[in-house]
């Protein structure tokens, strides 16, 4: 079978599974008397517009749509597994873009010698930090109903099953398909925090350590398939590192409810976690460790270590080895259990505790010699190996707390401070860069505290002493091991950075190790960042953290929001592309590694997008191995709701580093494409920022999009602007995108482009025809050029004019949409010439997955501007209707399940 059959099959295996979804939804709905609606559903009924409002409640029918593209994207996402298992049956592992078995193969065809790329996997660090961001539109309970379907799906695919086995199972799909439906699909509350955690815990917890033995095996046996030596790849220090990180309980930015004793609280139970997963991994580990010391040979020093240890037990160290008699792993196991328990559940003054991760890992090391001294190397690698390799990547700490917050924010503490301890020039927010600098430098000459710990400042002061001593407390009793990286948002200027070790001298934090990170987010900060890094790394405070932390690795974060509201899709990439080549270029000046953390969302507006593309796109030369990427919203239970999934785009994340790690002393072979990308940048930029600055630009946001919905949606705990001021520098990127994406102008992933690559295409026939080949054979340009397709696939010129519909000011909407319309048909046509065909040839599969979903979109639209409509009338009059509004609320939630994003 070839690669165009499976595809075929593929496409086959959708459609038959959602047609057995909806007809047993359907199903389901009549039985519960709902036979007008289950009548007028796409998919199942030729006929079928929704239209026949009359016969069921509109509100029923949106909750159905929405329900059925959940239905869909769960069909699609088990399919894709589906898909990669027939390439690598029928062809082989590397067929699988991304896949540990393509990385491997692309290395050792480039040169590459297995010994080289040993030598450089345990360097790599890899960092997947969940957040809470909102965009995750879907209730946690109706994820766990995802997960529960899913599993029922695959369960379907059993050939084995009999006639009436598959109809047990068929009923008991139906019977989970009401539940959902008695559930409801929409937060009518916004989610608090502690439900926020809750669910990222699950994926810390449930997932994570699932999905990495998996993930391991995998590159394990592509380590076997091209050629090299089983042997040299079988213990955890051979093995890349994977960090978990997390924003919810440290991420403040424009976050009032995350307080110093919600960090405190998080930190502590980061920590619980981690340490149940051990205890669980080590009763797993007794179940199976079922050595007998009469067929096996122990060696003495183990038996006197189990004997010492029995000893110290007491009673319960004696009931410990009378468990398993002539079973001298298990005993041994058995103790590190009774330890470990008592390291999550300590009583008073017991001093006999796992402390740190050290401690533990000491122990699995006593493992480890004895079974290898038996020769027993098999029984390593299958049962003690998983906890070996758990312990490495969630240490007792689970995942680190990135602590973030705004620089204006710390700029009004800075100030409250300085206030209160009675400095007659306080105003630290207005002064100039110049005398901040000096200040914050003599201050360092001071060994002192501004202020007694128990006074008070002011909100912003109180806050972020408050966190940052709730942290030291957390260091003095369990170390650092838990706390990520200082995170400023809006990094301007060099203070911006400094400021930051004046709050950790005033809360005991100074000779800590854990970094301060600038985050660069528009374009002008990511246009100066290489100055910045340039004077920060100078700076004597930040080399000595840098010495303590061992290594020397810089974090800087790059935001990929900000930079496109800022300057439009092309300006954003671009900007970030340079930022990565320059500011590497100035670190390893500094004889510094930078670790970039990727601040990508959901969508391609906000960096999203596959991974393994969006990896081989980064410049030559910007990856040290060392890289962190936010994993935001809906697209952590997209990438990773499922056991399956999780391991296949962990695998991704980490053999696509593995790959740009390895290869990334590679020359830049396209700098002379850097005047061409620049022209275009210049080109799309104007028309974006003609856009954006056009007087009557905000009447026509507010009123063509629903973005004044999407303030009141229910959808995260964080609320949609910063300081709650209403102006669009003060908007959130998240519902900026969002509220494009609900119009379906998708305008954040494209506009701009198509007037810039017709006046190239008009104006320099030679760089247009050298554009067209680098899309081609430049990943960075490639990946773009495919992200802009896809957004303008997404778009529908007829749903952006009916909601265009709402400016009143007709002048003004011909003359804003005719600039939208204008630019999609360009972009349309100079995409297919730069890919060099048409999209109906090349990218079948996205429309006709466009196609599958439209009529049932279609309904949903109308339905939203019907109520949009109305829900307008009644602000414009000061009246509320919380029950129009919550169906309005239900239809972006559906469609955002269509669309398959959010924000």
């Amino acid at each position: 079978m070839n690669k165009d059959q499976i595809h075929a099959q593929s496409l086959t295996k959708i459609n038959d599974d959602f047609l057995f979804l909806m007809e047993s939804f359907k199903e389901m709905l009549i039985s519960l008397g709902e036979d007008s609606l289950a009548h007028n559903l796409p998919w199942v009924n030729e006929e079928a517009k929704g239209n026949s409002v009359a016969a069921y409640k509109p509100d029923d029918m949106v909750q159905a749509l929405s329900i059925s593209f959940q239905l869909l994207n769960l069909v699609e996402e088990n399919n894709a597994t589906h898909y990669r298992r027939k390439l690598e049956s029928n062809l082989d592992g590397s067929s699988v873009r991304g896949s540990w078995s393509e990385t491997l193969t692309v290395l050792k065809d480039k040169g590459l010698t297995e010994d080289e790329i040993l030598a450089q996997l345990p360097n790599l660090d890899i960092t997947p930090v969940l957040t809470a961001h909102p965009t995750e539109a879907k209730r946690i309970t109706v994820l766990e109903i995802h997960r529960e379907l899913y599993q029922m799906l695959v369960k379907r695919e059993n050939p084995n099953w009999s006639p009436q086995e598959q109809d047990v199972l068929r009923q008991d799909i139906i019977d989970l398909l009401e539940r959902w439906w008695r559930t409801g699909d929409i937060y009518l509350e916004k989610p608090d925090l502690e439900a926020e955690r809750n669910n990222v815990l699950y994926y810390f917890t449930k997932v994570f350590p699932k999905a990495l033995p998996l993930s391991d095996k995998r590159l394990k046996h592509a380590w076997k398939e091209v050629g090299f030596d089983p042997d040299k790849l079988r213990k955890p220090e051979s093995f890349p590192i994977l960090s978990l990180g997390s924003w919810v309980g440290g991420d403040r930015d424009g976050h009032p409810f995350v307080t110093p004793e919600f960090t405190a609280e998080t930190l502590l139970l980061h920590r619980e976690k981690a340490l149940m997963i051990h205890l669980e991994g080590l009763k797993e580990f007794g179940k199976k460790i079922s050595l007998s010391s009469i067929l096996n040979h122990t060696p003495e020093w183990f038996l006197e270590e189990i004997e010492k240890r029995a000893e110290q037990e007491g009673q319960a160290g004696k009931k410990a080895i009378d468990r398993n008699p002539n079973e001298p792993w298990r005993q041994f196991t058995n103790l590190l259990i009774l330890k470990m328990n008592r390291t999550i559940c300590p009583a008073e003054n017991d001093t006999d505790l796992y402390w740190e991760a050290s401690e533990f890992s000491a122990d699995l090391a006593i493992l480890r010699k004895s079974l290898e001294e038996l020769g027993a190397d098999r029984v390593c690698d299958e049962l003690l190996f998983p906890l070996e390799r758990q312990l490495q990547c969630f240490g007792f700490h689970l995942a680190k707390l990135d602590i973030r917050q705004n620089s204006d924010y710390h700029d009004k503490a800075m100030r409250q401070i300085l206030e209160t301890s009675g400095f007659e020039d306080f105003a630290f927010d207005e002064w100039s860069e110049e005398k901040r600098l000096d200040f914050i430098n003599k201050e360092f000459e001071l060994n002192r505290p501004f202020l007694p710990e128990d006074w008070t400042c002011g909100t912003e002061a109180d806050n972020v002493l408050g966190y940052f001593r709730a942290i030291r407390d957390h260091i003095k009793k369990y170390g650092e091991a838990g706390i990520g990286t200082v995170i400023v948002s809006m990094t301007r200027s060099l203070s911006d950075l400094l400021v930051m070790y004046l709050f950790f001298r005033e809360t005991g934090l100074l000779h800590t190790a854990f970094q301060v990170a600038p985050l660069l987010e528009t374009i002008d900060d990511l246009n100066s960042g290489e100055e910045l890094l340039d004077k920060y790394l100078q700076h004597p405070l930040t080399q000595k953290r840098l010495d303590k932390g061992g290594q020397k690795i810089q974090e800087v974060m790059l935001g990929y929001s900000d930079s496109n509201k800022d300057g439009g899709i092309l300006a954003s990439r671009w900007t970030i592309y340079k930022a990565e080549r320059m500011l590497s270029l100035k670190a390893k000046e500094h004889g510094v590694k930078l670790n970039f953390f990727h601040g990508r969302g959901g969508t391609i507006s906000r960096g999203g997008g596959k991974i393994h593309r969006f990896l081989e796109s980064m410049p030559p030369g910007s990856m040290s191995g060392h890289i962190k990427m936010t994993i935001q919203g809906e697209t952590i239970a997209n990438q990773f709701a499922n056991l399956l999934n999780a391991t296949y785009n962990l695998e991704m994340f980490i053999s696509g580093t593995a790959r740009q790690a390895l290869l990334s002393n590679e020359e830049e072979q396209f700098e002379d494409a850097y005047e061409i990308i620049e022209s275009l940048v210049e080109s799309s930029g104007n028309t974006y920022r003609g856009f954006l600055d056009h007087e009557g630009f905000i009447p026509f946001y507010s009123a063509a999009t629903p973005i004044d919905v999407l303030e009141q949606s229910k959808i995260g705990s964080r609320p949609a602007r910063r300081t709650g001021q209403r102006s669009l520098n003060d908007l959130r990127s998240i519902p900026w995108v969002f509220s494009w994406n609900q119009s379906r102008f998708n305008l954040t992933g494209w506009f701009g482009t198509g007037t810039a690559l017709q006046k190239l295409s008009e104006e320099n026939s030679e760089q247009y025809e050298r554009l067209a080949q680098l899309t081609q054979d430049w990943p960075f340009f490639k990946y773009f050029v495919i992200h802009i397709e896809t957004n303008l696939i997404n778009s529908s010129l007829d749903i952006m004019e009916r909601f265009a519909e709402f400016v009143t000011d007709e002048a003004l909407r011909k003359e804003l949409m005719g600039m939208i319309e204008s630019d999609y048909e360009k972009a349309y046509e100079q995409t297919d010439y730069l890919m060099g065909s048409k999209k109906s040839d090349r990218r079948h599969v996205k429309l006709e997955d466009s196609e599958r979903r439209d009529a049932a979109l279609h309904i949903l639209h109308d339905l939203q501007i019907d109520y949009l409509k109305r829900w307008r009338n009644l602000t414009r009059k000061n009246t509320t209707d919380n029950e129009l509004l919550n169906s309005l609320l239900l239809t972006v939630n559906a469609i955002s399940g269509g669309l398959k994003s959010t924000g």
